[in-house]
This record gives C-alpha cells, sequence and structure tokens, in this order.
C-alpha cells in the first residue's frame, strides 16, 4: 500500500533525531505533509530537509518548540497550521527517560520528566484540538511505553510519566466522542528502541547495551524506529477509523511474562 496518509497534516514533537524523525519520514513517505517540531531546530531543520531532498520541496519544515512550556503550545500549533493549511494529525513524542527510584531520583529531575513527557501531552491535545475540529478526520497518537504498563524498582518517574500519558490519551479520546468531534486518540507502548535514549537506560558501549536490553525481550531483540513509525502510520491513517482510546504493544512479548 502507498499514500496511506495522503492528503494529512502531521505535526510530530521531538523529530529532531531518532523516532520522531522516523515517524515524521515514515508519515511523509505515506502521503502527509510534515512539520517537525523540537527544542534542537538545527536537528529539526535537517530532518526536515532529507525529508525534502528525497520527497520534493514543501513536504516537510520544522519550528522550534520546548513541549515543557506551555505558553509555546498555541504559538506552535498556529505555526504549523499555516504551514500546512490546517492540522489532522498530532504526534507527542518527545520525551526524557531519566534513571532513578524513588529515593534517588532529584526531586528537580522529577518535575522535569513530568512536564516533558505528561504535561506536554496535556498542553499540546489542549492547543490543538480546536484546530483538528476543523480538519477531520483527525488523529492524536501519543507516545507512551511499555514502561507505563509495568514498573521497575529504577525508573519511578518514567514509570509514573507513562502510565499517565495512557489514561489521558483515554481521557481525551472519551471526551473527543463525547463532544462529536472527528478526532481519534491512541497511544504506542514501545519497548526497547535502538535511538540515542537508549543511552540513559544501560551502561556499556552501544553493543553492550542493545545486547543487555534485547535480553529482557522474549524475542530476543530491541526494536528499530520504524516498528514504532509504522504503528504510529496506522493510527493515523483512515484504516484505523474504529479505535480510539486504545493502546498498541510493541513490546516483543514483555508484558505478558
Amino acid at each position: 500500500m502507498t499514500g496511506r496518509v495522503q492528503g494529512k497534516k502531521a505535526l510530530v514533537t521531538g523529530a529532531a533525531q531518532g523516532l520522531g524523525a522516523a515517524i515524521a519520514a515514515m508519515l511523509a513517505r505515506e502521503g502527509a505533509t510534515v512539520v517537525l517540531a523540537d527544542i534542537n531546530r538545527d536537528g529539526a531543520d535537517a530532518a526536515a530537509a532529507a525529508i525534502n531532498e528525497t520527497l520534493g520541496e514543501g513536504r516537510a519544515s520544522a519550528l522550534t518548540l520546548d513541549v515543557s512550556d506551555a505558553g509555546a503550545w498555541s504559538a506552535a500549533i498556529d505555526e504549523a497550521a499555516r504551514a500546512m493549511g490546517g492540522l489532522s494529525v498530532l504526534v507527542n513524542n518527545a520525551g526524557i527517560a531519566p534513571v532513578g527510584n524513588v529515593e534517588s531520583i532529584d526531586p528537580a529531575v522529577w518535575d522535569r520528566t513530568m512536564a516533558i513527557n505528561v504535561d506536554s501531552v496535556f498542553h499540546g491535545c489542549r492547543a490543538a484540538l480546536p484546530v483538528m475540529r476543523e480538519c477531520g478526520p483527525g488523529s492524536i497518537v501519543n507516545i507512551s511505553s511499555i514502561a507505563g504498563l509495568i514498573a521497575s524498582h529504577a525508573f519511578v518517574a518514567y514509570n509514573a510519566s507513562k502510565a499517565a500519558v495512557w489514561m489521558l490519551t483515554k481521557s481525551i479520546a472519551l471526551h473527543c466522542a463525547r463532544e462529536g468531534y472527528d478526532i481519534r486518540c491512541n497511544s504506542v507502548h514501545p519497548t526497547f528502541v535502538r535511538t540515542p535514549l537508549l543511552r540513559e537506560l544501560a551502561r556499556g558501549t552501544d553493543e553492550e547495551r542493545e545486547a543487555k536490553l534485547a535480553r529482557q525481550v522474549p524475542i530476543g531483540r530491541i526494536a528499530e524506529p520504524d516498528d514504532v513509525a509504522f504503528a504510529v502510520l496506522y493510527l493515523a491513517s483512515d484504516e484505523s477509523r474504529m479505535m480510539t482510546a486504545a493502546e498498541i504493544k510493541l513490546d516483543g512479548g514483555i508484558s505478558a511474562m
């Protein structure tokens, strides 16, 4: 299949590298116009330029966004909508994964994790809904984690924040349904993905780190960014028109143990 999101207008956060860049590229390849948002503007510009080099000018653009800044969201949504002529897909991907248990974590790190991982989703969806209502059918995809469904002693802030994203997604979805908006909202829950974020999860070289993490996954490997991007593509497309308030687990079987 090709053109699975033809005509869609998507904003992806945390899109300068890793998972966000892969999601933006996937949506663009399948027909969407994309805006890549990131606090790292140079990285977002480079990722957008790479998309345009492959697919043609105008398919992708970038904007600067600190997702933890509640006041910046309305301007970012308006800028993205102006650039694309509307907004039909919002992918809340930006996030951090600090290590720390309930006693060792710095409270400032806890607060920053909640601001980036949870508050940003709330503020992003709140700012986007009035614009997305005019561009339906719409889809919001929130990147949570399998760590939002199963816990670890060493990731108290990450576990709590990603679990919050899971429930926040459901509440937003039910609100949209109740109000009659043609907007769906779902969450994606990956296991370990080969992105720069992995460096925060284990020590050693890249090879040692990936091998250690892969041993925790029943199917014996970590995910590639496109494994997650394909799930986002499905949720962004009209193929998933009956899916809302749901979660897709991409965990290699971890949650079944």
